[in-house]
């Protein structure tokens, strides 16, 4: 006599969509994330400083929810090597860029460019010595034809100049080109290549006439000035085209003794067209990345601050990660800061597939520490800027009906004896069971 058994695993599916989350990657001695980028998997790879005061390159891949799957370093523990740009190439590889004092002698540093593989393995690496003294590299992106172009600054006799690089697709310089303002300090901390082939720069300049100012530089496709132009402000940190092919800069502007996070807009020739300043709380707020999103407005990722106190930055604790969305005309839609007790600071932003955004920074930062500590921080929000999850569960309906049986494989069946299947509801409610003869 056959007897028939009939073994419910589960009735009621439970959905989860992870909307956010943070993760922190770090020892005992100070690291921070200085570029992430959602990769092509859905994951995201992160550029950190890892193992302060004597710093390595620190690459780390994560999957989509943040959970490691390789890290690679790059670098010399008797040396400090301070990296600040990586993006993801054509072939499935990174480049990253930054500064070296381990490599090519002395104890100057070089700007140093390392081409990976999709594992983060190393495949070449090129050193690029500039002018007098020292040089860092701040930014690095694939061009169109294959190679890379590198902004940042290097030595000059009694200063700076603004430094920018192109190589071919094996790093050989093409060509470079430096550029100094009207005095002799003259930065660069990003650079893109736009639509027409050339380049947009942005960094700062002290002019002799006024102080510190943003400088915008525009390139031809050879490195070539088009026209710059200048903004009040203490640093531009990051510049994107828009789709309108204008620019937009974030930044810090000095407000009284403190300062203010700032975001100019501006045409395809460089004349501004607005500028917003957010401040919170009476705090030094200072931007760091900016990206137009999909919307057409902006986000932003910046620092901040507690309180400033005479003419200086308060050096205390509690300074927060920012975050700021505005529509396209800069007006602020909402802020978020995220942060403990210790000092969090916010480096890096892009916005996700999923409408959400991605954030890199430091975590735990303590300020005139002999054990600074501090963590590489990942933080994944939802379009609000919220970390939150949301379920989806199903509720059985007594009138429902079924609408098919499918095998663990989701291939559609018919019940066997002694094989699981499940039973799909019009309700979106399943049952799966298995049949004991």
């Amino acid at each position: 006599m056959k007897k028939l058994l009939f073994i419910i695993l589960f009735t009621i599916p439970f959905i989860g969509f992870g909307q956010g989350w943070e993760k922190t990657f770090g020892g005992n001695t100070r690291d921070i994330g200085k570029s992430v980028q959602q990769t092509t998997d859905g994951g995201y790879i992160i550029l950190g400083s890892k193992g302060y005061p004597n710093s390595d390159f620190w690459l780390i891949k994560t999957d989509q929810n943040g959970y490691l799957q390789w890290d690679q370093t790059f670098g010399s523990s008797s040396y400090d090597d301070e990296p600040y740009s990586v993006k993801q190439t054509n072939d499935g590889g990174y480049i990253l860029t930054g500064r070296t004092r381990s490599f090519g002698g002395g104890t100057s540093d070089k700007i140093w460019l390392i081409k990976t593989d999709g594992n983060g393995v190393q495949q070449w690496d090129k050193l690029f010595y500039g002018g007098v003294g020292w040089s860092w590299g701040r930014d690095v992106q694939q061009t169109n034809d294959g190679g890379y172009i590198i902004s940042g600054y290097t030595g000059s006799i009694g200063g700076e100049d603004v430094w920018l690089i192109k190589t071919d697709s094996q790093g050989n310089t093409l060509w470079d080109k430096t550029y100094t303002g009207e005095n002799i300090q003259n930065h660069c901390y990003s650079v893109q290549q736009t639509t027409d082939g050339g380049y947009i720069m942005i960094g700062y300049t002290n002019t002799s006439m006024s102080g510190q100012k943003v400088w915008l530089i525009k390139t031809d496709l050879i490195g070539d000035t088009l026209w710059t132009n200048k903004f009040d402000g203490e640093f531009g940190r990051d510049v994107e085209q828009t789709t309108d092919g204008g620019y937009i800069i974030v930044g810090t502007k000095m407000s009284g003794y403190c300062q203010d996070l700032m975001l100019i807009k501006t045409n395809g020739n460089g004349t501004l067209l607005w500028e917003k300043f957010y401040n919170l709380g009476g705090g030094p707020e200072l931007g760091n990345s900016v990206q137009q999103t999909t919307d057409g407005g902006y986000i932003m990722v910046g620092i901040k601050g507690p309180s400033c106190s005479g003419d200086s930055i308060s050096m205390g604790l509690d300074y927060d990660l920012w975050l700021v969305k505005t529509d396209s005309q800069g007006d602020t839609i909402w802020t978020k800061t995220y942060g403990s007790l210790l000092n969090d600071y916010g480096v890096s932003v892009q916005q996700t597939n999923d409408g959400g955004y991605i954030m890199t920074g430091i975590k735990g930062y303590v300020f005139n520490s002999s054990s600074p500590g501090g963590d590489v921080w990942l933080i994944k929000t939802n379009s609000q800027g919220g970390m939150t999850w949301s379920f989806n569960i199903p509720t059985s309906s007594s009138n429902r009906k079924l609408e098919k049986v499918v095998d663990i494989l989701g291939r559609e069946t018919k019940p066997k004896p002694n094989t699981p299947f499940i039973e799909i509801y019009d309700d979106g409610t399943v049952d799966k069971k298995i049949v004991i003869e």
